[in-house]
């Protein structure tokens, strides 16, 4: 039957999602946020999160990261996260240049993460005074960039040493419904209770058309105030900002947000289980969300694509072997899981 697996940003829109912007299209309605749907998502929030927070929506997760690391990072800051995190790999230097130069430090570590202490002997050796970057920010991926998702008492460890080292932490929760939902915690335990400062909470890749969200945990008018203003200088505050409110708010509803997440979660856990069945894959990090990472021989990939799955090739051939990434979505049909691991198994018989 073929499916696209290449990522979960190939979707179309959750049918409640699109109904709501369909809703919100009759009639007009307050421009730049002042609109009720806009001025209701900081309740909306903290019933999910179990705190008052402060929440100004985006359309796209770039640009939440950024406006987020920027607010708590001086141009002379520097900003520590795992080596290939999206901030650092995948987002065109947005981070630097809405700080205004602050420098991105990449951390080693397995599977996407690094550690409380990688992070501790980085922050003691680091070079203090007017000649070097001062240490302002940490940010932490989840998922991260292997498919992973730090624990809650990684991220408390983590936290706990910002706190003492007077650094804030930031969350780049692109796919946060997944690693909550993998993890079976609460939004609050993962978030503001672990230590988490800032989060950018992601509903693009999980159901919505193109929403994000900025939400802030640190009770901090300054800090609110200055997000507002870098908000509107950057080009994200939208005139129309109903159109972006409203999907967030359908997606929380009722824990829809979850619920896409743990069918995705589902629909990887046995893509993954299967594959790692045929002789020659290799599964490379352990699957606690809806990406797959596995090394697995070209005859197999073009055997896969043959019968119309799109792969997703992550890094460059190793000889007769390729390291793939797949991905499951909210609206993932179990038949095209099925479908794939019949056309591996298919090749495996040949």
């Amino acid at each position: 039957m073929g499916a696209n697996f290449r990522s979960d940003n190939v979707t179309g829109v959750d049918p409640a999602i699109l109904q709501a912007i369909a809703d919100a299209n009759q009639g007009p309605a307050n421009a730049y946020g002042g609109d009720d749907c806009t001025k209701g998502l900081a309740a909306k929030f903290a019933d999910v999160f179990e705190t008052e927070v402060t929440v100004l929506p985006v359309a796209l997760g770039t640009a939440a990261n950024a406006l987020c690391l920027s607010a708590v990072t001086p141009p002379w800051g520097a900003i520590y996260a795992h080596e290939k995190a999206h901030v650092i790999m995948d987002e065109c230097n947005a981070p630097e240049l809405y700080s205004g130069g602050a420098r991105l430090i990449g951390l080693p570590g397995q599977h996407g993460k690094f550690s409380v202490d990688t992070l501790a002997t980085t922050l003691k050796q680091a070079l203090r005074g007017v000649h070097h970057a001062k240490p302002s920010a940490v940010s932490l991926t989840q998922l991260t960039e292997s498919g992973t998702a730090y624990s809650v008492d990684e991220v408390k460890a983590i936290g706990a040493l910002c706190r003492k080292e007077g650094l804030a932490l930031h969350m780049d929760g692109s796919r946060l419904g997944n690693a909550i939902a993998g993890l079976n915690c609460t939004p609050a335990e993962i978030t503001w209770k672990a230590g988490v400062d800032l989060l950018s909470f992601g509903a693009t890749k999980n159901g919505a058309m193109a929403a994000e969200a900025i939400v802030l945990f640190r009770k901090d008018a300054g800090l609110a105030e200055a997000l507002e203003y870098r908000r509107k200088r950057a080009g994200h505050l939208f005139s129309k900002m109903r159109f972006l409110s409203v999907q967030l708010e359908a997606y929380l509803a009722g824990g829809r947000w979850l619920k896409n997440a743990r069918h995705a979660n589902g629909e990887a856990q046995r893509l993954s289980q299967g594959l790692a069945a045929v002789p020659g894959v290799e599964l490379l990090s352990p699957v606690q969300g809806n990406e797959i990472f596995v090394r697995m021989p070209v005859p197999l990939v073009e055997a896969i694509e043959a019968e119309g799955y799109l792969l997703q090739p992550w890094e460059n051939p190793e000889g007769s072997r390729q390291v793939i990434r797949l991905v499951t979505a909210f609206n993932t049909d179990p038949k095209a899981v099925d479908g794939l691991l019949a056309a591996a198994a298919k090749r495996r018989a040949a």
